[in-house]
């Protein structure tokens, strides 16, 4: 007959289950802190900086800052970048009222402002899937605002009601190549932020504002992780529906309400909870998912990783949330961009630069997108581009110079030497000498490449 439990030992299961729940819930917000402190703006222009220096932890919030230039190794701050378009970035606090974003007009050019609210959810998207590339604005109002929308913001798309008073815009405006960065560049320009009421009266004055619930940059700790979330759950309240799961928290000295030192117990049960939180978030899909499917369509994986599916809320798929949040803060819904992820080749072998690889696309086999694709070399080390001597980090459907195949496919190669033929040295992708793995980015995905019926060619040894 076992032994029964003892009455601390049992304490301590209860407070470590009720951690593990707090950290699992709460990690989108500890990234959405960490991310602000990073990306919000130093300086504002014609204020300076926020603070007394550049090294100030203080910063500005509604207004937009931009990507000036493509990004390339050695040049981003958020893993996994794009090299295809320039990214606009704001932070939004709508505690003091609801925000105008004027939109200029993009032409036939793509482009998207991804919302997300302070639990990561990307709740809302403006630009060409859902208001089109025509100048017009839209009106940004928090959960506590009630006051009469004006008729230009009425249409379908032109009112972002957010959840929390906090919200993160990550914007991409597509790039054919450096020679159109200036005209990029122009547009960005024209992108601006005021509030109601100066919209209404016709003043251009800009909506910044100070912002100094900032902390500087330290090691990951059970004490940090609790002040940030803490300071997070105040500043941006839990769903209703989340209420009872997040005041159970309590427990472990996590909540709205929390102060003071963490108890003995509750250290414990958090230190431990946080290790299986990061060896979950860290572990990959199949740590995070338990190998389920996670396209939700029942197809068999391959090579490639099917798109982890995202609507315009997570739901009660908390797990799901901690590991975008860890893996790819910033991700758009799947119906704006699929991304797909590939780590083995053909025989499910790690991708390695010790190694060469080609990628064949059959003939009118490419991405199906309405909008553009391409396919994105990291190192596995770090998740960022890989330097390389020709400044090539992506090819896609706008690349220049891509050779056919006789037969109307495309063939890329994958290596980390320049291959020795010439029309597969127009199609090389670099790698690093490494492992890496890929990333489709198809925006505006059709119906094949969400649902998993479109099979992506999967990389095979180069004798």
């Amino acid at each position: 007959m076992a032994e029964p439990t003892s009455v601390a030992g049992a304490r301590a299961d209860y407070l470590y289950s009720v951690a593990l729940q707090a950290c699992i819930y709460c990690w989108p917000l500890f990234e959405m802190q960490r991310m602000r402190s990073a990306t919000s703006a130093r300086k504002a222009p014609g204020q300076g900086f926020a603070g007394d220096s550049p090294e100030s932890t203080q910063r500005w919030c509604n207004l937009f800052t931009h990507e000036r230039e493509l990004l390339v190794a050695g040049k981003s701050r958020v893993v996994m970048p794009n090299n295809d378009t320039l990214y606009a970035n704001a932070w939004l606090d709508l505690s003091a009222g609801p925000l105008v974003i004027s939109l200029p007009d993009n032409g036939a050019r793509y482009y998207v402002l991804g919302f997300l609210d302070y639990y990561t959810n990307p709740f809302a998207h403006v630009g060409t899937r859902t208001t089109g590339n025509g100048a017009g604005g839209v009106l940004v109002t928090g959960p506590g605002w009630s006051g009469e929308v004006p008729a230009q913001f009425q249409a379908p798309g032109r009112h972002v009601r957010a959840s929390t008073d906090w919200v993160w815009i990550i914007g991409r405006i597509l790039v054919d190549g450096a020679q159109d960065v200036a005209v990029v560049n122009a547009l960005q320009d024209q992108f601006h932020m005021a509030t109601l009421d100066d919209w209404r009266a016709g003043r251009s004055s800009p909506a910044r504002r100070f912002d100094a619930r900032h902390a500087p940059r330290a090691a990951l700790s059970v004490d940090r992780l609790v002040a940030m979330v803490n300071d997070a759950l105040r500043l941006c309240p839990p769903p209703a529906g989340d209420a009872m799961l997040v005041a159970q928290f309590a427990d472990v000295g996590i909540g709205t309400g929390a102060a003071g030192e963490l108890s003995e117990g509750s250290r414990a049960a958090l230190q431990r909870a946080l290790a299986t939180t990061l060896a979950l978030l860290e572990g990959g899909e199949d740590a995070a998912f338990e190998g389920a499917d996670v396209s939700g369509t029942g197809a068999a994986r391959r090579a490639w990783r099917l798109p982890v599916f995202l609507g315009e809320s997570f739901g009660t798929r908390l797990l799901r949330r901690a590991f975008v949040a860890r893996q790819g803060i910033g991700q758009l819904t799947t119906h704006e961009a699929a991304y797909l992820r590939c780590e083995s080749d053909a025989d499910g072998k790690r991708l390695s630069g010790a190694r060469g690889y080609s990628l064949r696309f059959a003939p009118g086999q490419l991405p199906p997108v309405d909008a553009f694709w391409s396919i994105t070399m990291y190192s596995s080390a770090d998740y960022f581009l890989v330097p390389n001597p020709i400044e090539r980090y992506a090819i896609g459907d706008r690349t220049p110079g891509l050779v056919p195949d006789t037969d109307g496919g495309l063939t890329l190669r994958l290596q980390h030497a320049p291959p020795l033929d010439a029309g597969a040295r127009a199609n090389w992708l670099p790698a690093p000498a490494g492992d890496f793995f890929l990333c489709l980015r198809a925006y505006l995905p059709k119906a094949p490449l969400i649902d998993g019926s479109y099979l992506l060619p999967e990389p095979r040894l180069v004798a």
